[in-house]
């Protein structure tokens, strides 16, 4: 399992953590460190199955080795296979202290269980087509595969693939890469599990976790606990979603404002009419007003149009999401550069790419960089969500439930970062994302968004 807030790094920062690391401790003790704790993991998921252990030229190959030497050490059948020889330093050193035979990689022979060492971090090109196919057939002749950091063929940084089987398990070493939250190496990756090497690592990049919530205090009422504004449109179902969501969150007291003042909604739910655009701009300056989401079934022709300024000209926090993204487009920046209060952009894959057509490199930067350019906290959803606030700070939720992929949740979502607003920019974000996941996990299979809505209080009550 991947522990809630562990940190995500960059091949190139984890090099840099290593070679920090390396000025206080020997590297042969980390790799000593990195090898047990692949090991520990073979010996549960083996059951006592022969083992063949992959090793390839890098620090991998040498954490294979190491490998191989605790299973041998552990009573387990074990043999090697290598891709060329070791390089010099503690990958050499390694393979010098495993003493019993290696036989080339393409001579090799399937067994039960496999280790896979031959590359791990850092590798951006597909593999040779004469590997690709023995690895992928000896890993397909296999009962379990375990990749060591990461599975051979998959590009660290975007999680792009380069010719990696999927594996049924692989153990992460001293930090998570994003291949292993992202992309292909969602469906590569298998069961991740992290071990701590001994080298620390930044944290500003990072897992997803469960917020801490609070019950409302005895002094607590409706405006404190937040009065949410959720602006109706075209589709007032969307809306009215994203409304309900909002209670569910938490939020005191909601109001949908729009022109369907006779609509459907929980008694709860406060209408407020909204005949003009140019009336939404005034009843937005209500300084109790704690957070405004608009996008939601919004439309896109001119009214949508002057309902998103009115509501971009509010002091308020504002969640944007659906048409109000769409209206927005590729100025998105422009739209939202006269604001000072915070905002969220929750855009899924096909409204980011309208949005940030020339954006560049993994879905991590791509997010990272919306978040600058907009000056916006940008939730950037699908089975791989990547959370960017503009100073940098990231937050990641993979493989949240597979059923989230039906119409109204992503309004659901928008409703929720609405209601816990209060939190702070990434902080709600964060929180919400969270909870809409859970949220999801606790419905089942083949719910719809109106139901998802309904188990929100029972993800809260995990957070109290």
């Amino acid at each position: 399992m991947i522990p809630p807030g562990a940190p995500i790094v960059t091949a190139e920062e984890m090099r840099a953590a290593e070679e920090e690391a390396f000025l206080r401790q020997r590297q042969d003790d980390v790799m000593e460190r990195a090898g047990a704790a692949v090991a520990r993991e073979v010996v549960r998921f083996a059951l006592g199955r022969p083992v063949l252990v992959l090793a390839g030229p890098g620090n991998n190959g040498g954490d294979a080795y190491v490998c191989a030497r605790l299973l041998q050490t552990a009573g387990l059948d074990v043999a090697v296979a290598a891709l060329g020889d070791p390089k010099p330093g503690s990958a050499a050193e390694m393979a010098y202290r495993w003493t019993g035979p290696v036989a080339s990689l393409y001579e090799a022979r399937a067994r039960p269980v496999i280790v896979d060492g031959l590359f791990g971090t850092g590798m951006t090109r597909p593999l040779e087509r004469s590997v690709q196919a023995i690895f992928n057939h000896l890993c397909h002749d296999a009962d379990l595969v375990v990749a060591i950091d990461l599975p051979s063929g998959l590009d660290t940084d975007s999680g792009a693939h380069l010719g990696a089987p999927r594996v049924d398990v692989t153990v992460a070493l001293g930090a998570l890469k994003p291949a292993h939250l992202t992309g292909a190496g969602l469906d590569c990756c298998g069961e991740v599990i992290l071990a701590d090497i001994g080298v620390p690592v930044p944290m500003r990049r990072r897992v997803v976790a469960r917020p801490r919530l609070s019950a409302p205090g005895t002094q607590a009422h409706k405006y404190t606990r937040g009065l949410v504004a959720v602006i109706e449109g075209a589709m007032p179902g969307a809306a009215r979603l994203a409304a309900r969501a909002a209670m569910a969150g938490g939020a005191g007291y909601v109001v949908l404002a729009g022109p369907d003042v006779g609509g459907g909604g929980p008694d709860a739910l406060v209408r407020h009419p909204v005949g003009h655009p140019e009336d939404l701009g005034a009843w937005l300056a209500d300084d109790r007003l704690s957070a405004v989401v608009i996008g939601p079934g919004l439309g896109r022709d001119r009214r949508a149009e002057l309902l998103l300024k009115a509501a971009l000209d509010c002091p308020h926090p504002l969640v944007v999401d659906g048409d109000a993204l769409t209206l927005m487009g590729r100025t998105a920046g422009r739209w939202l550069s006269g604001r000072s209060a915070p905002s969220w952009l929750t855009p899924h894959a096909g409204e980011f790419e309208r949005m940030f057509p020339e954006a560049q490199g993994s879905k991590l930067d791509r997010t990272l960089a919306a978040a600058a350019e907009t000056n916006a906290t940008v939730i950037h959803k699908g089975a791989d969500t990547v959370i960017a606030a503009p100073n940098g700070e990231m937050r990641v939720l993979s493989r949240a439930s597979s059923w989230l992929s039906t119409a109204g949740t992503g309004d659901v979502l928008a409703g929720l970062v609405a209601a816990q607003a209060g939190l702070g920019e990434i902080e709600a974000a964060e929180a919400a994302v969270w909870l809409h996941g859970r949220a999801a996990g606790l419905a089942g299979p083949a719910f719809i968004a109106d139901r998802l809505i309904d188990h929100v209080p029972q993800a809260i009550a995990e957070c109290l």
